[in-house]
């Protein structure tokens, strides 16, 4: 049944770099396809009580995002206003005292099914995300996923930097954190 508490919430986390950095941390960049073929370092399902098309609304809202979003303080366009393959908005993220700027470059945009980016702090990647959203009885299950892109000599500058040393614990709980506020927000 859907609409109840957070019990309603599935929390999967899987943990494929628990010994170092991106499997492709070799490079620069990498292949978008190779990341989505690889298992997600973070993710997470909620059932919610809303049409794909109000959920959807919801998750490329970028100051909607900025408010339920874990560590992130605020998104706003960049190039672009909307959400479509190519559209580039900013991030400012926070954790304590620390802040940061990334640049996310829209890869997918499906109205009322998929919104996914690539993160970078300048010129490195730094992560993909992914939010994808299928239809259910009385409403939709959304799925928020995350793939670690840093190169492995970025791991522990970017750890320093963020004030987060474990990456991949973090962004499972930011995960969980943002999609509980995102099935709160869509149902009220």
């Amino acid at each position: 049944m859907l609409g109840g508490g957070l019990e309603d919430l599935a929390f999967a986390h899987v943990n494929v770099n628990a010994a170092g950095p991106a499997r492709d941390s070799s490079r620069a960049g990498y292949d978008r396809a190779m990341t989505l073929a690889a298992p997600a370092d973070a993710t997470a399902s909620v059932t919610i009580a809303a049409t794909p098309a109000q959920v959807y609304a919801l998750i490329t809202d970028l100051p909607t995002m900025g408010e339920l979003g874990a560590e992130v303080n605020s998104l706003h366009w960049h190039r672009g206003d909307r959400a479509v393959p190519g559209a580039v908005f900013k991030g400012r993220n926070r954790n304590g005292t620390r802040s940061w700027t990334t640049t996310c470059s829209v890869t997918d945009a499906e109205p009322d099914r998929v919104f996914a980016f690539d993160v970078k702090s300048v010129v490195i990647p730094v992560a993909h995300w992914r939010y994808e959203i299928e239809a259910a009885e009385g409403g939709c299950t959304v799925t928020e996923s995350t793939w670690d892109r840093r190169p492995g000599w970025f791991v522990t500058p970017g750890g320093i930097a963020t004030g987060v040393r474990d990456r991949t614990s973090a962004n499972a709980e930011h995960i969980r954190q943002t999609l509980e506020r995102l099935k709160a927000r869509a149902e009220a």
